[in-house]
């Protein structure tokens, strides 16, 4: 597809890329290395300049509307489609031309195109629909978020979900009462989870979840009425509870497609199930917990389309990646990635394997549990009600010609000292950590009674990691920041007057948080020789924080202030997630 020749409804005859290069947008150098690269590669010229980040999406739409002479729209959390309207053209045709209808105006349908010159997109929609298309210019990704918006929105799970609990509501039937449980058979029991209603509740529910992204739902009976909660962005939100009369059945409509037994609710459960997405299957991992009202579960959705296991789409920066991807090339030792539970590790550790995959090499597994199934990988679930622990598995792996090992977590001494030998004899060993910060690790393994000359000898590289949610891009807004924070977060302050920072004000698109998504900060500590020397001569861990920050390794609240200078996050959420909300001035 070669370059835009003239403008539509204009007297110019400038190519588009000479008329961006005319408005200074563009370089003419930078505009012939485009022009290669669409004679190569094919596509528009908007979208090669966005493929090769000279321009982004929104400037190269508002760009191309002022060429053509047509409207442009933002298309964002605020701006509010005509749902009748956007449903009249059949979501196949907008997900087709990445477009979608937004609402009428003097007897024309106003439609949204990334493409607005694709004539057959703009035909086929006019031919559907019967009536005259009005095109408005707006960004490829505004528009398929609408489209997920139109057709399938997580207001509209939630909004179904309400609609069947009113209607449960007054239809007035008992499924089964908390307070019948104990006299309920097993057979009553099931039959009620079987019921339209309950199916419906459930399936509703996991279909919301996804939609919204999810990482947990929890099912938690209350003394009169159960909580539904959802973990979004790392964050607990309530959602639409069930009906008095089908807390009972909906726990065992859970506990049926786990596979686990319904007779039996005085013992935690573990179970696992699928349910089908557009294009892809997603496991759901539950667990059963007895509590005084009644079992309590929680749904682990392990959605692989909502998580990345590519090293460079997980938010680190260029400099974090080149050192973590060079010490994943070394043949041997052990990187660890350490930090409280949920903030990424596992998901780190997976993108390391990705990254790593060689059908040259043999990649085993241990973990408790095995949350996403890679490809090319053997993956091992721990089963401690049999002994199969994780010391028990990693004396067999090493038995299994392994090239690369990860364990899922190192809890004990020995599983230690395993992967220390796994290590000395050739073996990369990947495992994550439950410490406050790398040099915390150091510390905690020398007190689980590893001598120091094994760690120098065996560990690459520790990596402290935390998530922080980003902030909303359709709310976004100026804000200030108290002078506390700015020294808590040891800013320097003529620095921080330069710099503008921003907040989430909460919209549709965010639930109202302010946030929407998250991405990691990092320290690193790198085992150097001067590292090497500090810990053999037994240094307290002040000094090894100190030597490893002062060789390049930053420290968490450090990464997190780059996000704030960059108006990717906010201080409040740097400040929580590395614990420096109490801290003294």
């Amino acid at each position: 597809m070669q370059e835009i020749k003239e403008k539509e409804g204009g007297s110019s005859r400038l190519f588009f890329g000479e008329w961006l290069v005319k408005r200074g947008q563009l370089t003419h150098r930078k505009l012939c290395e485009a022009l290669s690269e669409q004679n190569q590669h094919g596509g528009r010229l908007g979208e090669v300049l966005q493929r090769l980040q000279m321009l982004d999406s929104d400037s190269v739409s508002r760009s191309l509307a002022e060429y053509l002479g047509m409207d442009y729209m933002q298309l964002d959390s605020s701006f509010e489609i005509d749902m009748d309207v956007a449903k009249r053209i059949p979501e196949k045709i907008s997900k087709r031309f990445c477009l979608v209808g937004v609402g009428d105006k003097e007897g024309y349908i106003v439609v949204a195109m990334s493409d607005p010159l694709n004539i057959v997109a703009k035909d086929t929609v006019a031919l559907k629909i019967k009536q005259p298309v009005k095109v408005v210019v707006s960004p490829a990704q505004n528009i398929r978020n609408a489209i997920d918006a139109v057709y399938h929105g997580s207001h509209i799970a939630e909004q179904q979900l309400r609609d069947l609990v009113e209607l449960e509501l007054k239809s007035g039937e008992e499924i089964i009462r908390e307070e019948d449980i104990i006299e309920a058979d097993i057979t009553s029991e099931e039959a009620a989870a079987t019921k339209a209603p309950v199916i419906r509740f459930v399936d509703l529910l996991l279909s919301q979840a996804v939609k919204r992204k999810a990482s947990d739902i929890h099912l938690e009976p209350q003394e009169k009425a159960m909580i539904v909660r959802m973990r979004i962005d790392g964050v607990l939100r309530e959602t639409v509870p069930p009906p008095r009369s089908m807390d009972v059945a909906v726990i065992t409509r859970v506990k049926i497609l786990a596979g686990m037994n319904i007779a039996e609710r005085r013992l935690p459960q573990d179970g696992r199930f699928k349910i089908k997405a557009p294009g892809r299957d997603i496991d759901v991992r539950v667990s059963a917990l007895p509590t005084i009202y009644g079992e309590k579960v929680v749904m682990r959705i392990l959605d692989k389309k909502a998580v990345s296991h590519e090293l460079d789409k997980l938010g680190f920066t260029q400099d974090f990646l080149k050192d973590f991807i060079r010490v994943l090339s070394q043949p041997y030792g052990i990187l660890i990635v350490t930090g409280p539970t949920g903030c990424g590790k596992t998901t780190t550790l997976y993108a390391a394997l990705n990254h790593l995959i060689d059908p040259r090499k043999n990649i085993t597994t241990v973990e408790d549990p095995v949350e996403y199934r890679l490809r090319g990988i053997n993956q091992v679930q721990i089963r401690p009600e049999i002994d199969l622990g994780f010391a028990s598995c990693l004396r067999t792996i090493l038995r299994q010609d392994p090239d690369i090992i990860l364990i899922g977590e190192i809890r004990d001494k020995e599983t230690v000292e395993i992967a220390i030998q796994a290590s000395l004899t050739g073996h990369l060993v990947l495992s994550t950590f439950h410490t406050n910060d790398a040099a915390g690790s150091i510390s905690r393994l020398t007190y689980m009674g590893i001598e120091p000359f094994l760690l120098v000898s065996t560990l690459n590289m520790i990596v402290a990691q935390r998530l922080v949610r980003k902030i909303c891009t359709s709310c976004k807004e100026p804000t200030e920041v108290s002078e506390e924070d700015i020294a808590r977060l040891r800013m320097d302050p003529y620095e921080a007057g330069r710099h503008t920072f921003y907040h989430g004000v909460g919209c549709a698109a965010c639930d109202g948080t302010g946030y929407l998504g998250r991405l990691p900060i990092f320290e690193l500590l790198h085992m150097n020789d001067e590292m090497r020397q500090l810990i053999t001569s037994s240094a307290d861990e002040a000094q090894i924080r100190q030597r490893a920050y002062e060789a390049g390794g930053g420290n968490l609240v450090e990464s997190g202030v780059k996000l704030i200078m960059e108006g990717i996050t906010t201080a409040d959420e740097v400040l929580d997630a590395t614990f420096t909300r109490g801290m003294d001035l």
